[in-house]
C-alpha cells in the first residue's frame, strides 16, 4: 500500500467533503476546516511528477481561490450569498479534482501485488 498516495487522497476528499458540509450546515469552523483541509492538499500536490500533476494543482488552486475569499466574505462582511456562490465554485473544482485523481489512479498499474 502506498501511504503517501492514502495521505494525498485523503486530504482531497476531506477538503470535498468538508466544502459539501458547509453547503449543508453553514459554519464558519466548517468552513476554516475546509480551507485549511485544501491548503494541506494544494501543498501535497505541489513537486507531484505525474502526467495529470499540472491539472491536479491547478484545480487545487482554483478551489483555494474560492475558498479563501468565501471565508473573508463570512467573517467579515457576514455575506452567505456571495459565500455560498464562492462555495460551489470551490466543490466543482474539487470534484474535478477528484475525478483527475481516479482517472490517473486508473491509468497507473499497481504494483503493489
Amino acid at each position: 500500500m502506498d501511504w503517501g498516495k492514502v495521505i494525498f487522497i485523503f486530504f482531497s476528499l476531506g477538503s470535498l467533503t468538508s466544502t459539501a458540509g458547509f453547503l449543508w450546515d453553514p459554519n464558519i469552523v466548517i468552513l476554516f476546516i475546509a480551507l485549511a483541509l485544501n491548503l494541506i492538499s494544494t501543498t501535497l500536490k505541489i513537486g507531484v511528477k505525474k502526467q495529470l500533476a499540472s491539472e491536479l494543482l491547478a484545480s487545487s488552486l482554483v478551489a483555494d481561490f474560492h475558498l479563501i475569499p468565501a471565508f473573508i466574505f463570512l467573517q467579515v462582511f457576514n455575506n452567505l450569498s456571495v459565500t455560498y456562490v464562492l462555495i460551489i465554485g470551490a466543490l466543482l473544482a474539487n470534484i474535478f479534482s477528484l475525478a483527475l485523481m481516479l482517472i490517473e489512479s486508473a491509468k497507473s498499474v499497481d504494483t503493489d501485488y
